[in-house]
């Protein structure tokens, strides 16, 4: 007896070989072309997300009209120039037909308007003793021929002129015939002097040696420092005396207060807060050496000084103050008005803050007088009321019976240290034994 017979299992044996299911073969798609190995295994033949045109495609020409399209050597003529010359040139013809219109490239032909003058306005309002009138004739005919190129003008100029006195003579004959024409012209007049000394300078600046130019700039650069501690240290000492002024003007106007009253503290501390910020309202002194600067740039400087009186925490509520009041802390159009007034406002606010501060202050001192006049004087009777009833003064030497009123049969007792315990209970008075005496 074996394990299949307790298993109940047929006893014929397994076969040896057991036959394998053929698996079935995998379809096998071929890497299309022009596809990266890595990206084909990443998108596993997936269809592209965007519309792809196979590259037989492309080699396919358009169906399109059919066009004939031929070059031809065909003439033109340019409206640039002025004698109407013909010229030959490739172009091409679409279906026979060709190009018509102006040369492509007549409209970079760009030339300067030259004024011109008659005989009687050159002989009221152009006569120069140092030129005549065939220098100022060629001149003016070569500044129409070369657009204005004085420098090629004064190699082709026929009299020994420089190139600024070119341009003095030319620029000088327009001024006039333009005022003789429109009174205002509205430009200023050609100053031949100044052109010279420019480029004198120009000329001294472009000779320099690498040793001159190294020590033009360490000079700038040591100016440049000198002039930005000189700002600093005027600055400095414009914001310190308002400053120090401020200070003694409030020690000695606090003294003052006390010994008048509250309501003259109020006044005399507001006409001592105002100063300080009306000071601050004007141009720092490091701004008004400037020339040019940025307004935002001074505003800052502006209320930095308005609140170089004033602490972090007053900084921080006039800030707060302003966003409450729905006001940007920095105008987003910050003109000269503008400015000012966000300036006056800052200051009303500060004013305020003050005077609301110093009113807390007087009211707490108040507060500390009324209290202490009371502790000094315990003797002084106090009127008590009890509901809505007004309390009869009875004397202690009377009472309701005639008898005298004694003290208080009860007295409020102090809170026992163990409230918590439950009251003792009432004790009753047993009767007395009778003895034999008395009976």
């Amino acid at each position: 007896m074996d394990a299949k017979d307790i298993l109940g299992l047929p006893k014929n044996p397994f076969p040896a070989t057991q036959e394998k299911k053929p698996r079935p073969q995998k379809e096998t798609q071929r890497k299309p072309d022009g596809v990266h190995r890595e990206v084909y295994a990443l998108t596993g033949g997936m269809a592209p997300l965007m519309p792809t045109i196979e590259v037989s495609h492309l080699k396919k020409r358009q169906n399109t009209e059919k066009e004939k399209i031929s070059w031809q050597w065909l003439p033109f003529t340019s409206s640039a120039r002025t004698d109407n010359l013909q010229l030959y040139h490739w172009v091409r013809v679409v279906n026979g037909v060709p190009p018509t219109g102006d040369y492509s490239f007549a409209k970079y032909n760009k030339s300067v308007d030259v004024v011109k003058y008659t005989d009687e306005e050159y002989k009221k309002h152009l006569t120069d003793p140092m030129w005549s009138r065939e220098e100022t004739d060629q001149l003016f005919d070569f500044c129409e021929r070369f657009d204005l190129r004085f420098i090629i003008i004064a190699d082709r100029f026929p009299y020994p002129r420089t190139v600024e006195e070119l341009k003095s003579r030319y620029y000088a004959v327009t001024r006039a015939l333009l005022l003789s024409r429109a009174p205002s012209p509205g430009d200023e007049p050609y100053n031949m002097t100044h052109e010279v000394e420019r480029k004198r300078a120009l000329s001294v600046v472009l000779s320099q040696t690498k040793q001159q130019e190294q020590r033009d700039a360490e000079i700038l650069a040591e100016a440049k420092q000198i002039m930005e501690s000189r700002m600093a240290s005027k600055s400095t000492e414009d914001v310190e005396l308002p400053v120090n002024q401020i200070g003694n003007e409030g020690s000695e106007a606090t003294a003052h207060a006390e010994s008048i009253s509250l309501l003259n503290t109020n006044h005399l501390s507001s006409s001592t807060a105002a100063p300080p910020t009306a000071e601050c309202t004007s141009t720092p002194a490091s701004l008004r050496m400037l020339r040019v600067y940025l307004r935002t740039h001074a505003l800052e400087q502006m209320v930095q000084a308005a609140n170089s009186s004033a602490g972090l925490r007053t900084i921080k509520r006039v800030d707060q103050t302003l966003q409450d009041l729905g006001v940007h802390l920095k105008p987003k159009v910050p003109t000269k008005s503008v400015c000012a007034e966000h300036l006056e406002l800052r200051k009303e606010i500060l004013t305020l803050l003050n005077l609301q501060k110093q009113l807390q202050n007087r009211e707490a001192e108040a507060s500390v007088n009324r209290d202490n006049s009371y502790a000094e004087t315990p003797s002084t009777p106090k009127r008590s009321y009890r509901g809505d009833v007004e309390r009869s003064l009875v004397p202690d030497s009377a009472g309701f019976g005639g008898d005298r009123v004694g003290k208080r049969d009860h007295k409020r007792k102090a809170p026992g240290r163990f409230t918590d315990a439950p009251p003792s209970p009432p004790q009753s008075k047993r009767p007395r034994k009778l003895k034999s005496s008395d009976g």
